[in-house]
């Protein structure tokens, strides 16, 4: 039995992004994405409709333009979110968001890494899952990197990098981010 290369990513195999039904899925996300962040910003719920056929959204969500994510299928989103402008997700595997979300601008999700030997870099990628709990606020530009959990009940400080998972309860700030203090 062949796997596909799109059967590879979803399971955080190096994998060849450039093989061609990958390479449609990510103009398809783009293109949506791309109407979402030009459509009128009055219209809110028409503007979110365009992100409902892409992503899994399961509740009340709102997310200020610009959007940009590489499939959106790989992302399930929990009621009540709420995403300030600049939200970037490299959904390479799956990214779970759970509800009561809020997430400040610039926000910087990536399952998706490079192989460190750089001929190896030239042709696979690969990732790995992130999930974001409940009562989440993750403030502005912050990047969270491939692999991570994030606990519910959680705050991210401003400008952190999560590369590492954060307990529930927890305020975490910093690059590498660190916890501080438990809620």
């Amino acid at each position: 039995m062949t796997v596909t290369e799109k059967e590879k990513m979803l399971a955080g195999l190096p994998y060849d992004a450039w093989e061609e039904t990958l390479l449609k899925d990510r103009m398809r996300a783009k293109s949506i994405c791309h109407q979402f962040n030009m459509h009128d910003p009055v219209e809110l719920d028409e503007r979110m409709a365009i992100l409902k056929g892409l992503l899994s959204i399961k509740g009340a969500a709102h997310m200020e333009p610009n959007f940009f994510c590489d499939y959106g299928y790989n992302i399930e989103i929990g009621s009540d979110f709420y995403a300030n402008h600049n939200l970037t997700i490299i959904d390479v595997c799956k990214v779970t968001i759970g509800n009561n979300v809020l997430f400040g601008p610039h926000v910087m999700i990536s399952t998706g890494t490079h192989p460190l030997d750089p001929i190896e870099r030239q042709k696979t990628e690969y990732g790995s899952a992130i999930t974001i709990g409940n009562d989440v606020w993750v403030g502005g530009n912050v990047s969270i990197l491939p692999g991570v959990t994030i606990g519910d009940n959680c705050v991210i400080g401003a400008g952190s990098v999560v590369t590492r998972d954060i307990p529930n309860n927890s305020v975490a700030v910093g690059n590498p981010c660190r916890v501080m203090k438990s809620v």
